[in-house]
């Protein structure tokens, strides 16, 4: 909602400007009456609105044309005044005063008008029958308003409904002509209804209603209230009341009536609690509620209850209860979004089921990716969804944690981070793509039938590092050895893969890490692709084997993912645990003893982790 809100009074000499504001003030008539009132300012406490309000006059006697416009143009509402007892007034309106606002306004955004009718004390009749058909004729008026600065009659109204029209426009959502809501108004309607409806049946139960009641106006509904409310969307229209809850059509019938009985700020306190703003956009202070600073060497992920909300948006529309999202599914969990923010590669940078749709598992880990990659984005995508209303918090920067510093965690030998970064370099051909895509479960079966436009160059799914989980980030570096920037280089550990079976493979590998990695405390690891293939001897001064001697690397890991089942992900639990334990020493590394708990951990909770999920599961 604007901060302060300026009043503008125009109109024929004489008709009252000066006096209307006068009496404001000081709650009399004045006795002497000045060409021109001061500016005056309206403190917030004052009003019933609770903003401050600046109220200006103008008088042709002291005022030239060209400070008229910048008048105009600076006002947020102008208020025509007319004196009812005098024709030539009511008649400038339309023959003077509305072309001449529209002159100095935009065309796309006029200010509101508001017809004033002073000097009702003098006649007994009424004007408003000259006037209807000009409010008919010009939609900026928004409403008219018969006063008198002598007796006081209406003066505090005349200025609340100019302050109304500001904070509460008609305009943005209703048209009169044609007796309805606009689609602008309807579709942000259309997108708080959804975000309320918290299991998404297509009807707002009783206490979805009251949560929405709650959110908004800071009170619930009683139980008659609820009941009666009910009973007028029943009386008005058919199917505006489903399994005694409200759906989508009786709740915009509701906010219809409220417009219509001039109720705009019913509407509009909605409307800004879901973040929209004057114009029924999304404001940018809601999408992106503040620049969350991340300092060198710290990352951006979600912290617990950001994961609970998520897990509910996607319990809410996994309607056939299949932990899988199908393509129907996922278009009406992102129906709330302006845009689809998931494209085709998503399905091949996190795991899907058979059919190629996205699983539970797969879901949480492409938000993860979003938060670690582009924490503005997720603020945006979190903002559409509702999650600061939903969860009841300040705002959308409550779900991001910010790690500390990698220092601050190689000094105690330990860390608190969820996702860790490999970055897996190697030639062209090498294996890197089906390096990543094994660690989604596929095979170069599966593998064979992605489409080349739609393959990505992340990968994310979780490994279990002694029975915690935890997810481990996959970053294809395109092999152009001359441009590697600050984000190919920066991560957790690096992977560098080489073709075991042609010759020239491994020395890309080993240039890499002799000119970026080799005197840095990155942990590194080789990974010699294509092992179900023929095994050629590298054309490099050393052996990969006496290559990772040297330089204290683990031995080369051999991998395909040329297999009948999904290929084994053992390779990748030793990654993500050499990135959250990058001071392990190289005799541990080298140790049968610490892999295999490292292996026997991760399958034990892997287990664990399904007969887990089942239970929940059936629970949902």
């Amino acid at each position: 909602m604007r901060k302060d809100v300026r009043i503008l009074l125009v109109g024929e000499p004489k008709v009252g400007k000066t006096s209307l504001i006068m009496s404001l003030v000081s709650e009399e008539f004045p006795q002497v009456v000045p060409y021109r009132a001061e500016e005056i300012t309206i403190p917030a406490d004052v009003t019933p609105e609770r903003v401050p309000t600046h109220i200006v006059d103008y008088s042709e006697a002291e005022q030239t044309d060209e400070q008229l416009s910048s008048e105009i143009s600076k006002a947020n509402v102008i208020c025509i005044v007319y004196a009812v007892n005098n024709k030539k007034s009511i008649e400038k309106v339309t023959s003077h005063w509305i072309p001449l606002i529209n002159d100095n306004t935009d065309k796309d955004s006029r200010v509101p008008v508001i017809l004033v009718g002073n000097k009702s004390d003098l006649v007994e009749h009424s004007s408003m029958e000259t006037i209807l058909p000009v409010m008919n004729q010009y939609t900026e008026i928004e409403t008219c308003v018969e006063c008198s600065a002598k007796n006081l009659k209406n003066i505090s109204e005349l200025f609340y409904y100019a302050q109304k029209a500001v904070l509460h426009p008609t305009g943005p959502l209703y048209c009169p002509e044609e007796k309805r809501m606009k689609p602008a108004c309807i579709k942000a309607l259309t997108r708080i209804f959804k975000v309320s409806d918290l299991d998404n049946d297509g009807i707002l139960n009783d206490n979805e209603l009251n949560f929405f009641q709650r959110t908004c106006f800071n009170a619930p509904l009683a139980s008659q209230a609820l009941e009666d409310v009910k009973n007028v969307v029943r009386k008005n229209v058919i199917d505006g009341v489903c399994d005694n809850g409200l759906t989508l059509k009786g709740f915009l019938f509701l906010h219809t009536l409220f417009i219509q009985r001039g109720r705009h700020e019913t509407t509009w306190t909605v409307l800004r609690r879901f973040g929209y703003d004057d114009d029924l956009e999304l404001h940018q202070d809601y999408l992106f509620p503040l620049t969350l600073k991340i300092p060198p060497d710290c990352t951006t992920e979600l912290n617990h209850n950001a994961y609970l909300f998520l897990q509910s948006v996607f319990d809410k529309h996994d309607k056939d209860r299949d932990c899988a999202l199908s393509p129907e599914e996922l278009k009406d969990l992102f129906d709330v979004f302006p845009y689809m923010p998931w494209g085709p590669d998503v399905n091949n940078t996190v795991c899907t089921n058979n059919e190629g749709w996205i699983t539970y598992q797969g879901y949480l880990s492409q938000w993860t990716l979003t938060t670690y990659l582009d924490v503005q984005r997720c603020l945006e995508y979190l903002g559409y969804l509702g999650y600061s209303i939903i969860s009841e918090q300040e705002s959308q920067a409550a779900a991001i944690t910010v790690t500390r510093d990698k220092k601050i965690d190689l000094q105690k030998k330990q860390t608190q981070r969820s996702v860790f970064r490999c970055n897996v370099f190697g030639d062209s051909g090498s294996g890197k793509s089906g390096f990543l895509q094994a660690f989604l479960g596929r095979n170069l079966t599966r593998q064979n039938i992605v489409s080349e436009e739609h393959m990505s160059y992340y990968a994310i799914s979780t490994a279990y590092v002694y029975g915690q989980e935890k997810y481990l980030l996959l970053h294809e570096v395109f092999p152009d050895f001359d441009v590697l920037s600050d984000a190919d280089l920066a991560c957790d550990i690096v992977c560098l893969v080489y073709d075991a079976s042609n010759p020239h493979s491994f020395e890309y590998c080993a240039r890499v890490f002799k000119q970026y990695f080799m005197d840095t405390k990155t942990p590194c690891m080789m990974i010699a692709a294509k092992s179900d293939l023929q095994e050629t001897k590298q054309l490099y001064a050393l052996t990969p084997l006496e290559f990772c001697r040297k330089h204290k690397m683990p031995p080369p890991q051999a991998f395909t993912c040329n297999t009948a089942d999904a290929p084994c992900k053992d390779i990748y639990t030793k990654l993500a645990t050499m990135a959250m334990h990058p001071h392990v020493t190289q005799a541990d590394l080298k140790s049968s003893t610490f892999w295999l708990r490292v292996s026997v951990g991760a399958t034990m909770f892997a287990v664990l982790g399904f007969a887990m999920y089942r239970v929940l599961l059936k629970q949902r």
